[in-house]
């Protein structure tokens, strides 16, 4: 083997090892920042549930008078969400989500679209007038209400 052979030899491998090196550089950059990406999606997507569980939970209070109890009371808010004729009829346009074409699904409602898809949990303080509720996602910080703070009834944490 010349000289010339060897230089053109040593050139392509370290042709073909930039070209690596430089994709790993790629990837070592774009796939962490993707992740934070991602899950800063799957928040908005949490906080946008909590939402609409929020706005369900004041509907119920406008037609029963009072929020569900603390005891099954998410299972009472999608018995009602189902079996009430108005919501029936209207719940795809109050509360399903704006930005996907899928229909309303009241069973989904009161758990988290974060995976392992925790439900909601919901406890009302019925000795306040007027009655307070606090509805936390299980998997981060995030709530609405208070127990014990009748002003923040209805007032989400990351506001």
């Amino acid at each position: 083997m010349n000289v010339e052979q060897r230089n053109r030899l040593i050139s392509i491998v370290l042709a073909i090892i930039i070209i690596a090196l430089g994709y790993y550089l790629y990837r070592s950059i774009v796939d962490p920042y993707q992740e934070v990406i991602e899950r800063e999606q799957m928040t908005e997507r949490v906080r946008e549930r909590m939402t609409t569980v929020r706005e369900a939970l004041n509907l119920y209070k406008r037609r029963v008078d009072s929020f569900p109890p603390s005891d099954g009371g998410l299972d009472t808010l999608v018995h009602f969400l189902k079996t009430d004729s108005l919501m029936s009829i209207q719940a795809d346009s109050i509360l399903a989500p704006e930005d996907t074409t899928e229909a309303f699904n009241a069973d989904s409602l009161i758990y988290s679209p974060r995976p392992p898809h925790s439900r909601f949990e919901y406890t009302l303080n019925d000795t306040l007038r007027p009655q307070i509720y606090l509805l936390e996602d299980p998997d981060s910080e995030d709530k609405i209400g208070s127990l014990e703070n009748t002003t923040e009834l209805n007032e989400a944490s990351w506001n």
